[in-house]
C-alpha cells in the first residue's frame, strides 16, 4: 500500500504553534537576508520558525535553495541547481557570531549534480564556523551523498560534533515519499559514519502521518538503533502546500510518547518525539551531560 490521495482529516488544536513575530525574529530576518543566506526554516516551511528564531537559534541551508531531488513531502524548491557559493561559509559563520551561537546546525539542499553531493562546503562551513566561535559545537543534517564514502569522509574529516541524516518514513513508502532516496542507502551511511568516526554521535529523523503502522514505526526505529544511530526524533508530517503528499493521520500526543518510550527502550541516548518535532528541534540538548530524552 502506497500514500493514499483521498481527503484528508483537519488539523487538530495540538498542532498550533506560535505565529511568526517578535524583535528577535525581525532581527533574524533580516541578518538571513542582508547576508543572502538561507535557511531550513524558510524553505521547508517549518511550523516552529517563530518559537526558535525569537530564540535566535536557526537551522542555515548551505549549497543553494534548489534542491535536485523531488521528495513529496518537502517544501524546499526544485529545479537546477546554482554555482557553488564558496563564500557562503564565511557568511554563515558571521550569522552564526552575530546570533551569539554555541551550537550551529547546518543542513543542505540535494546536490546530486556534483560528485561530491556539496561535502566539501559542509566542511569548510564546519571549519569557518569554528574559526570564527571557538568551541561552538556544529551539527550537520547531510543529504545521502548518494551513498559515497569520499563524501561523508570528508564531512567527517572536518570533526562535526553531530552527524545527522533523516531516515524520513518507513521503507514501504520510500518511493513517494523520498524520490530517488534509498532506505537501505540510508542506514548503511549511518552506519558507515559510526565505523569510520564512533567519536562523532549519529542522529536521524522519522515523520509520522503519512499512513505507516505502528509496526512499521518501531521497526524502523529498531533498524536505525542497530546501525549505531544514538539520537531519534518523530514529528508530526504537514503537508507544506497542496502540491505535496496528503496527510493520512494526525498522530496524537499520547501516541508519540509511546513512540518515544519505545525509542527510549531501543537504547537510543536521546529522543525528540511529539507533534511539533522537527529534526533540528532542541538540537543542543542531545549533546547534554544531562540529556532529557524529551517526549
Amino acid at each position: 500500500m502506497l500514500v493514499s490521495i483521498e481527503p484528508r482529516p483537519r488539523r487538530p488544536e495540538w498542532l498550533k504553534a506560535p505565529a511568526p513575530g517578535g524583535a528577535n525574529y525581525a532581527e533574524l530576518l533580516r541578518l538571513v537576508e542582508d547576508l543572502q543566506l538561507h535557511t531550513v526554516c524558510q524553505s521547508a516551511a517549518c511550523p516552529n520558525v517563530g518559537e526558535c528564531w525569537n530564540h535566535r537559534t536557526a537551522t542555515f541551508m548551505i549549497l543553494g535553495n534548489l534542491c535536485t531531488r523531488r521528495c513529496g513531502f518537502c517544501a524546499v524548491q526544485k529545479g537546477a541547481p546554482l554555482e557553488v557559493d564558496y563564500d557562503e561559509p564565511r557568511r554563515v559563520a558571521e550569522a552564526c557570531a552575530a546570533l551569539g551561537l554555541r551550537y550551529a546546525v547546518i543542513t543542505s539542499v540535494n546536490r546530486d549534480d556534483r560528485k561530491d553531493g556539496g561535502a566539501e562546503l559542509f566542511a569548510l562551513t564546519i571549519r569557518a564556523i569554528r574559526d570564527r566561535i571557538p568551541g561552538c559545537k556544529v551539527e550537520v543534517l547531510i543529504p545521502d551523498f548518494q551513498g559515497s564514502r569520499e563524501a561523508l569522509e570528508t564531512v567527517l574529516g572536518a570533526a562535526p560534533d553531530v552527524l545527522n541524516h533523516n531516515i524520513e518514513t518507513v521503507p514501504r513508502l520510500y518511493r513517494q515519499v523520498r524520490f530517488g532516496a534509498r532506505y537501505e542507502r540510508s542506514l548503511e551511511l549511518l552506519a558507515l559514519s559510526r565505523r569510520l568516526k564512533p567519536e562523532i554521535p549519529t542522529k536521524s529523523g522519522l515523520m509520522a502521518g503519512l499512513g505507516e503502522s505502528r509496526e512499521e514505526v518501531l521497526a524502523t526505529l529498531a533498524d536505525l538503533r542497530s546501525h549505531g544511530v544514538q539520537i531519534v526524533t518523530i514529528g508530526q508530517y504537514l503537508r507544506p502546500t497542496p502540491r505535496h503528499l496528503p496527510v493520512l493521520r494526525y498522530v496524537t500526543p499520547a501516541e508519540f510518547a509511546e513512540y518515544g518510550e519505545a525509542a527510549r527502550k531501543l537504547g537510543f541516548a536521546h529522543v525528540e518525539s511529539g507533534p511539533l518535532v522537527r529534526s533540528s528541534y532542541h538540537a543542543a540538548e542531545s549533546l547534554s551531560p544531562h540529556s532529557r530524552n524529551n517526549v
